[in-house]
């Protein structure tokens, strides 16, 4: 059966457009791998982190969290001083498809879950940004996938029906809402099978 059309392509950001890994800054300011493995599985969490995503601001969760760790001072400043280092580089041919994507006209948006002040502090890094329409940002909206609520405000700000739009993401919860949602989805895992989808859709 043909896949349904699609008249927009929208990306989520981190582990599909860049990597992002937290130890990818501790591994350079931790040597002891006890207190490395205890700053990443307790002190700096992805799920602590996820609170700035959904629009904590910094100023509220770093103190908050040096009262709570008061050893580990140096670490939660680093993680708010230095997060474009837990950004590595982009993902593997993820940008190639934007590019493709966007020479061939395909309107592209993307709905990310990133703190508004890191991400004001990393868009001007990179700019394959240029090529994107409009970018949802979790922290800006104090709205985070896989809230529906986020899908429905993207939706708005888009102009697109979300049966015409393509929602790619590596986390399946996001995917999941999103179709439920009305979207067409694509599990991101890696950019070769991206490519393969988005070419049997004739986008590229």
């Amino acid at each position: 059966m043909a896949k349904q059309a699609v008249d927009a392509v929208v990306f989520d950001v981190g582990r599909v457009l860049y990597q992002w890994r937290l130890s990818a800054l501790f591994e350079k300011i931790v040597d002891d791998p006890v207190r490395l493995e205890k700053v990443l599985g307790e002190v700096v969490t992805e799920e602590w982190h996820f609170e700035h995503d959904r629009g904590r601001p910094l100023a509220d969760m770093v103190p908050e969290r040096i009262a709570l760790y008061p050893e580990y001072e140096a670490e939660i400043r680093a993680y708010a001083g230095r997060f474009n280092e837990t950004i590595p580089g982009p993902v593997p041919g993820s940008h190639a498809l934007v590019e493709r994507l966007d020479e061939r006209g395909v309107p592209l948006f993307a709905i990310t879950n990133f703190g508004a002040e890191f991400w004001a502090g990393f868009v001007p890094t990179a700019p394959i940004f240029t090529r994107f329409r409009d970018i949802v940002v979790s922290g800006e909206e104090c709205l985070a996938k896989p809230d529906p609520a986020i899908f429905a405000l993207s939706a708005e700000r888009f102009g697109h029906d979300p049966a015409a739009m393509l929602f790619i993401d590596d986390n399946l919860a996001n995917i999941e809402s999103a179709r439920e949602c009305g979207w067409q989805v694509h599990h991101f895992t890696e950019a070769e099978g991206l490519e393969h989808d988005l070419a049997a859709r004739g986008l590229v």
